[in-house]
């Protein structure tokens, strides 16, 4: 494979495919870096409902369709690999995969994504995947007929647990607040699914069992007080992080681990810009992330011009 390139993007969630997609159309030399599966957070998703122009498609396909138009242009793609090296200060910006391969670009576009957030309590290590979920998509089915436990109270937590009631007999949603963040619509379903009950102001403090995940403690946020309640499973659903921890020294971060960008989605560093769920932002929605990558692609393109 060649290892010298236009533009690298790193990740390849809708924001770096959208990104993919414009350059290589506009004939850059594009190479996608990735290291996980191709569609980063999109293909968690069940159904998505609200990309314009499409009535209902499945986030994984929506991800597929989306990588195939990159590479129909020309966009090369590397996923499942390692980034173990970075140099985005140089005017020839180099990053070094698996401790083996160096690919080189005048121009590097970030698009990380960001993965699952943690409740971060006893038990949460132990069980993840004997009971403990972060993907309706990937799990629901394996627990047809079972009871369930959904943390989280924006719009992941109440649409998932909406599309989780195909499966389980009956779903808890369990929010540490006593609204939720989610919009009305989203609210309004989840109240009025018979299968779904809820216990606000109160969070997880600890997940217990005897090889899979069979018990939960849920703490009232208002007494103190600790109930324990039997479970086949939990999901949870509060927000994600950003996947910047291999920026740290390279760009400038904020307080969160967010990219700091400028209007041109520009970073710190000249010739490196980012684009997604991984940039500072107050809105994460797949609509918005095609667009952040939309935008850092033409302000790369016009950076190669200049």
């Amino acid at each position: 494979m060649q290892t010298d390139f236009d533009v690298i993007v790193l990740g390849a969630g809708p924001a770096g495919l959208t990104a993919g997609i414009y350059l290589s159309r506009a004939k850059m030399n594009t190479l996608i870096l990735n290291q996980g599966a191709v569609g980063g957070q999109t293909v968690l998703t069940h159904e998505v409902a609200n990309y314009p122009g499409v009535e209902s498609i499945s986030g994984y396909q929506l991800a597929r369709i989306m990588k195939k138009q990159a590479m129909d242009f020309g966009c090369k793609m590397r996923s499942n690999v390692k980034i173990s090296r970075l140099d985005l200060i140089s005017d020839i910006k180099s990053i070094e995969i698996n401790a083996k391969e160096t690919f080189t670009a005048k121009a590097v576009i970030l698009a990380p994504g960001g993965r699952s957030r943690e409740l971060g309590v006893p038990g949460e290590q132990e069980f993840k995947g004997k009971g403990i979920s972060y993907c309706a998509t990937c799990d629901g089915d394996f627990f047809q007929d079972k009871e369930i436990i959904v943390v989280g109270g924006g719009n992941s937590a109440l649409e998932e647990a909406d599309s989780l009631t195909k499966y389980a007999s009956k779903v808890t949603i369990v929010h540490q607040f006593d609204h939720f963040q989610a919009y009305e619509h989203a609210v309004r379903k989840a109240k009025n699914n018979p299968k779904i009950d809820f216990i606000m102001e109160s969070t997880i403090s600890s997940f217990s069992g005897e090889g899979m995940l069979q018990r939960v403690a849920i703490k009232d946020l208002k007494t103190g007080a600790i109930t324990e309640k039997n479970i086949d499973g939990v999901f949870i659903f509060i927000g994600y992080v950003p996947n910047t921890e291999m920026f740290v020294g390279h760009i400038e971060l904020n307080s969160y681990g967010e990219v700091v960008v400028d209007q041109n989605l520009e970073t710190s560093l000249h010739g490196v810009f980012a684009a997604g769920d991984a940039i500072t932002k107050n809105y994460r929605q797949i609509t918005t992330a095609v667009a952040d990558g939309t935008i850092a692609a033409l302000n790369t393109i016009q950076y190669l011009h200049d």
